[in-house]
């Protein structure tokens, strides 16, 4: 059986540190291939300012996941996105995210849809919660996926 390919964004690599089940499930499972956007990581690293000793465990998370750079074909898309869209500074490292996944053809599991659900050219996974995702994960066909 193929592996489900996802590209995560930010809130699920903090469920994941934070030690949230689902997101451990998620990431432990054989049956997902995990992407980020670097975008992402730069989140977490910036923003979230972890302390020496989370670290190593965010070092780790990134040994273990494919960290997806902006090239050429994402800073396309995210002037499309921009122009489309509109220019919210709130909203530059989700049309970031939202670009990467349109250009990698990746489904995006996120638990902040109202960051993304205006944005047509992506596919959402069908939903992200704590206790369902990895006992019933979405299966492509259904809900958004491409």
């Amino acid at each position: 059986m193929a592996k489900v390919r996802l590209l995560v964004d930010t809130d699920v690599l903090i469920d994941f540190l934070r030690g949230i089940n689902t997101a451990k499930d998620l990431f432990r499972s054989e049956r997902f291939e995990i992407y980020c956007s670097v975008q992402s990581k730069n989140e977490l690293i910036t923003k979230v300012r972890p302390k020496n000793s989370e670290k190593k465990a965010i070092k780790a998370l990134f040994s273990e996941i494919k960290v997806l750079k902006v090239d050429g074909d994402v800073i396309n898309k995210f002037s499309l996105f921009l122009k489309k869209y509109g220019e919210d500074p709130k909203s530059v490292a989700d049309y970031i995210i939202a670009a990467t996944a349109w250009v990698k053809k990746l489904p995006l599991l996120t638990r902040n849809k109202r960051h993304f659900e205006h944005i047509k050219e992506i596919a959402l996974c069908p939903y992200y919660s704590y206790e369902d995702f990895v006992t019933n994960p979405p299966i492509k066909g259904e809900g958004k996926w491409p």
